[in-house]
């Protein structure tokens, strides 16, 4: 009998410590829905010199205002703990809105993240003060940008521009509302951020299997 609690100690209770903490904690089943149809990007000029298109694409979406490089520790929270992994998805990108006149700051943000990270799917758009208040403001939030145009917050938006968040209650029934993830701090990243990440992927990589179980059973 001891020689079996010795082995239930040694190799169960590790895996099953392994299986809830990798279930994470979020509680919903779906990640909740904030604020519907959030405006599509105003044209302006972008880092990359590509067009950014939030509709059909899974987006971390912030506001770092005027002094992004004396907050550079924003940058490099977000890019180990949320960034590197999910840059491989095929529809993620991060989009950071960002003040024309800061050109500078970014180039200086990116020439400290480049050496450790491929900034592919990491962009900026350059917009006037105006724009910027305008875009944010169809998010809807509680929170607000700073004198700077800034908030060391991100937020999620799904494919249809959707701003996704936490709503309800939590596993202690304690009435929970998060509609942005502060870049400050690398535990919530860690712990709330990634799990949501982990909910609304998992939406779409449902919804493609019935898309796909549906299309080969018409095939049949």
């Amino acid at each position: 009998m001891k020689k079996y609690a010795i082995l239930i100690v040694l190799f169960i209770m590790p895996i099953c410590a392994y299986l809830f903490f990798a279930t994470g904690v979020n509680q919903f089943a779906k990640l909740p829905t904030l604020t519907e149809k959030v405006n599509e990007l105003p044209e302006g000029k972008t880092w990359s010199g590509k067009p950014i298109v939030l509709k059909d694409k899974i987006t971390v979406i912030g506001f770092p205002g005027r002094d992004m490089f004396r907050d550079r520790g924003n940058a490099f929270n977000l890019d180990q703990k949320i960034y590197k992994r999910y840059r491989d998805f095929n529809d993620f990108q991060v989009v950071f809105v960002a003040p024309i006149g800061t050109e500078e700051e970014v180039k200086r943000v990116r020439e400290e993240l480049e050496p450790i990270s491929d900034l592919e799917k990491w962009d900026y758009v350059f917009l006037e003060p105006e724009q910027i208040q305008e875009f944010y403001d169809s998010f809807k939030m509680q929170g607000q940008l700073d004198q700077n145009l800034g908030t060391p917050n991100v937020y999620i938006l799904d494919k249809e521009r959707n701003l996704r968040g936490r709503k309800g209650k939590d596993k202690k029934g304690v009435e929970e509302y998060k509609e942005g993830y502060n870049t400050i701090s690398a535990a919530e990243l860690h712990n709330e951020m990634m799990d949501d990440m982990k909910v609304i992927l998992a939406e779409y990589r449902l919804a493609l299997k019935k898309y796909n179980k549906i299309v080969s059973d018409s095939n049949k």
